[in-house]
């Protein structure tokens, strides 16, 4: 278990010290429609094998090269665990945007490679529980047993989850809703919730029965709310509850740092102060901040206060480059303020999302600085 957590630490300091010493914007780079299809047909691959529909195994030669011989334990090697550490970094690295972000932007501003140190510690920070584990011989998991067919069919769906959440950024909301609505309604069937229920069921059987009936009426409204415009999964309506709120935000998009540099001038001029959002349409957290935060009325009733800019960094050209090599940023969420003097007030930067509550402190604080 060492093995495989320093390899995966590892990994995420040499690639994220990669990144920071050549300006490498690693997710806008791979938020296009075929690397994102790619991932999903993976996910969904791997979740039709939970499913049973096929089993995924090396194959019968290379296991046999690969088998314990002349003595080994069936324990493993450390070199199996290290490279297992290696591809879960690459592979499922999780998304930490505050505390990455400071990463890459210390190494990229001071060329020190060192820096690296503070991904690894995050690493090892992750890898913390698997210690745990490891060093109790695997005595705090539970056994193997007919149960695990379940968990595999649950992970099964959590995977097609994952497949769907990725298609989010490339697909028209109305077809996320109906693929989400495909899931929970097929997930509901299986699960019993149109199959008769007999009086000597279990209190399990009627429990499933009830979240099975719950999942398929859910699946209907989310079509619904697909036939209607379309909205997220957590909130099917929300588009139709909160667009004209959103577009009554009177934000100016800049084109320009020409541009952006005319608006600082005019804002400071009417005594004005700036909050410039950085924002893509691939950008998961940008939509939150739009539908959670920006969409609460004390919110909007804060911001009256700022002249409101927006950068779209969508295409990453070179010029929205240019946008964020100028704020020393890696890409979006990023919120900016300045003060009436055109002053940005970096002590107040915002990267990552931000609920409407502490939003509307954050803003007070802006604006008496």
């Amino acid at each position: 278990s060492l093995s495989y957590v320093i390899a995966m630490a590892s990994t995420y300091a040499v690639l994220g010290m990669i990144a920071g010493l050549f300006s490498l914007n690693l997710q806008a780079a791979s938020q296009n429609v075929w690397v994102l299809s790619l991932f999903s047909a993976v996910f969904v691959f791997l979740a039709m094998s939970m499913f049973g529909f096929y089993e995924l195994q090396l194959p019968s030669g290379w296991q046999s090269k690969l088998s314990p011989q002349h003595g080994e334990t069936d324990r493993g090697t450390l070199k199996g665990a290290a490279i297992m550490g290696v591809l879960s970094a690459i592979i499922v690295g999780p998304c930490v945007a505050p505390p990455l972000a400071g990463a890459l932007l210390y190494i990229s501003q001071t060329g020190d490679a060192f820096g690296g140190l503070a991904l690894f510690a995050m690493g090892l920070g992750f890898g913390v529980p698997l210690l745990i584990i490891g060093a109790t011989s695997g005595e705090l998991l539970p056994r193997a047993g007919a149960w695990m067919e379940s968990i595999k069919r649950f992970f099964g769906v959590v995977m097609l989850g994952v497949a769907i959440w990725f298609l989010e950024r490339v697909l028209a909301e109305s077809i996320v809703l109906i693929l989400w609505a495909t899931l929970f309604i097929t997930t509901a069937i299986f699960i019993g919730a149109l199959d008769r229920i007999e009086s000597i069921a279990t209190q399990w059987q009627r429990l499933w029965k009830g979240l099975g009936l719950v999942m398929l009426v859910y699946g209907v409204i989310l079509i619904v709310a697909a036939a209607n415009g379309g909205g997220t999964v957590l909130r099917p309506f929300a588009q139709q509850a909160n667009q004209a709120t959103i577009e009554e935000l009177p934000f100016s998009y800049i084109t320009s740092l020409e541009e952006l540099d005319t608006e600082l001038q005019q804002a400071s001029n009417d005594g004005r102060p700036v909050m410039l959002d950085f924002y893509a349409d691939w950008c998961v957290v940008c939509k939150e901040m739009e539908t959670y935060t920006f969409s609460d009325p004390s919110v909007r009733e804060g911001l009256k206060q700022f002249t409101l800019l927006k950068v779209d960094v969508t295409k990453n050209n070179d010029l929205d480059k240019a946008f964020l090599k100028q704020f020393d940023l890696f890409g979006p969420p990023a919120i900016l303020f300045f003060n009436t003097n055109s002053v940005e007030i970096k002590s107040h930067r915002l990267v990552g999302f931000v609920k409407a509550k502490p939003f509307l402190k954050h803003l007070t604080e802006a604006i008496s600085l």
